[in-house]
Parts: C-alpha cells; sequence; structure tokens
C-alpha cells in the first residue's frame, strides 16, 4: 500500500498500525526447504540488509531460517550478533575444510528459529583457493544436501553473497532454488543487471537448471525525488510481478541496528524500515505457501 499522499503524522499512525497487525502471526511454510541466494554484484544495493532482515522477520513469524553468510566482510554475520573473529568456524571452513554446516551454524540472539553460518576474513582469499578445486562450483550444494541436523527445522536458508561475480557468488548460485535480486531506487540501479542476468543464465544452462529469479525487491527508495518513482516504475516495468509489493525506504533506523549487532526488525519493530521489511518477507513467504485445499505452491 502506497504511503503517497499521506502527512508524516498519518504515515507513522499507518506503519503502527501494520506493525501492530502484523505482529505475532505465523505464516505458511513453504512445501519444501527453499535455498534463496541474495545476490547483486554492483555494491551498497542493500544485499545483506535485504539478507538479514528477511530472515529476521521470516524466523520471528514462525519459520525456521539459516543464513549462509558468504561474504568476507561478515556484515550479516555482525547484523546477527554471531562472533566471526579470525578462526572461528564457519563458512570458509564449509567450503574448503569439508566442515558440516550443523557443525558450525550458530543460533542467532535475534530469534530461537534464526541461525547462521558465520564468515570470516578467511573467505577473503576462497576465490582463488577453490579454483584450484575439483566440483569447485558445487562444493556449497553439496554441503547444503548433507545437511542433516536442524536441517528438518530449516524453511529456508538464505544465502548472502558478496559484490562480485566470482567463485563465492557461483557457488551460491548453483546451490539455489531462486535468486532474490535487491535494487536501489537510484540512478544507475539497473547498471550492471544484465550482467548478472547473463551470468544467471550461463548458470542456469550449465550447472544448475532450475535456478530462477524469484524476487526483486526495491530498496533505498527515497521518498522526496521523482527519480524513486521512476526506477521504480522501471525495474518493475522490466521484472514484472516477480518485484515485491513492499519498497525498502531509505532509513537512519536500518542503518543504525547492525551497529548494535541487530536487525532493525528486533531494533526499532515499528520503524518504516521495519514494517516495510517485514511486508516484504510476508509477501515472500505467501509466494511458497502450501494451499490448503490442494497442497501445491501458491
Amino acid at each position: 500500500m502506497s504511503d503517497a499522499g499521506l502527512s508524516p503524522i498519518e504515515r507513522e499512525a499507518m506503519q503502527a498500525v501494520r506493525a501492530k497487525n502484523l505482529r505475532g502471526e505465523t505464516w505458511p511454510r513453504p512445501p519444501h526447504r527453499r535455498v534463496v541466494t541474495v545476490a547483486n554484484q554492483k555494491g551498497g544495493v542493500g544485499k545483506t540488509t535485504t539478507t538479514v532482515n528477511m530472515a529476521a522477520a521470516l524466523a520471528l513469524h514462525g519459520l525456521g531460517v539459516l543464513v549462509i553468510d558468504l561474504d568476507p566482510q561478515g556484515n550479516a554475520s555482525t547484523a546477527l550478533g554471531i562472533d566471526h573473529h579470525v578462526g572461528t568456524p564457519g563458512t570458509y571452513d564449509v567450503l574448503l575444510g569439508g566442515a558440516a554446516i550443523h557443525d558450525v551454524a550458530v543460533q542467532s540472539s535475534e530469534s530461537p528459529r534464526l541461525w547462521c553460518v558465520p564468515a570470516t576474513i578467511d573467505l577473503a582469499g576462497a576465490d582463488i583457493e577453490l579454483a584450484m578445486q575439483e566440483g569447485r562450483e558445487y562444493k556449497l550444494r553439496e554441503a547444503i544436501s548433507n545437511f542433516a541436523e536442524l536441517a528438518d527445522q530449516m524453511d529456508y536458508i538464505l544465502i548472502d553473497c558478496p559484490p562480485s561475480l566470482g567463485l563465492l557468488t557461483l557457488n551460491a548460485l548453483v546451490a539455489a532454488d531462486e535468486m532474490l535480486i535487491p535494487i536501489q531506487c537510484e540512478y544507475y540501479a539497473l547498471e550492471g543487471l544484465a550482467q548478472l542476468l547473463t551470468t544467471v543464465q550461463m548458470v542456469k544452462s550449465h550447472l544448475n537448471s532450475t535456478l530462477e529469479v524469484g524476487s526483486v525487491l526495491l530498496t533505498m527508495y527515497d521518498s522526496r525525488t521523482r527519480l524513486a518513482d521512476q526506477v521504480a516504475a522501471e525495474v518493475r516495468s522490466h521484472f514484472g510481478d516477480v518485484v515485491l509489493d513492499a519498497v525498502i525506504p531509505r532509513s537512519v533506523r536500518v542503518s543504525e541496528a547492525p551497529g548494535y549487532g541487530q536487525t532493525v526488525i528486533t531494533y526499532d519493530a515499528g520503524s518504516r524500515g521495519a514494517v516495510r521489511y517485514v511486508e516484504a518477507a510476508q509477501q515472500f513467504a505467501s509466494r511458497h505457501a502450501v494451499t490448503a485445499n490442494d497442497g501445491s505452491a501458491s
């Protein structure tokens, strides 16, 4: 629902109502575990922010979620309150050390249903090390396939990728059922997307035939600018129905939350950013829900 035409006080009131209405709901589970790669090789588009806030929203509404942090910066781990100092067992050990996901996954303080495989700076050289490995593109896919303990509790696995199209991101695309692409509502928003979509098509043709662009999320929307509306319209025209209805606004609260080891969902649940991320996650979950009538995915 658009807030266009509302006064600031009316917007805040509507956000409070939205937050109250969504709080405490239990969302339907997908028919089977979904592996979703959150990727965009363009930096600064809200990729990690989207990963952790979507994950928190899903978990706080009754769904089991595992976040796999594939970015050497470890920002997703930080936002979920997960330690990721040098030497911490995590994604590097899964990809190159043969560690099992269930042995390195850590429960987040955000929700008992939310877990994270942390990233350390060791991942910075993983592209080079993976290049020398046999079956290098399938390392993450194999690890997820062998995911044992906790696996039956996980409805979603969200993979946060680095801002590149190297072997780490390639592993994520090969392992995934679908992609979630955050796109910022700013100039050059679609720059580089052609390369990303070409890579997706290559992966689909040669490595993972089931990979699809499942959702696109508009981020960093500034209602004060005409450009934001123009970019949003262009993205919706290009991607159609896969674009989620909720648009994530530019928000100080969203930016502040990781500094406290939290997502904005728990840091300030009534803020504009938190409410919109919950709305986006709700629509995302509903797309994968099992219908009560025939048990098929809606």
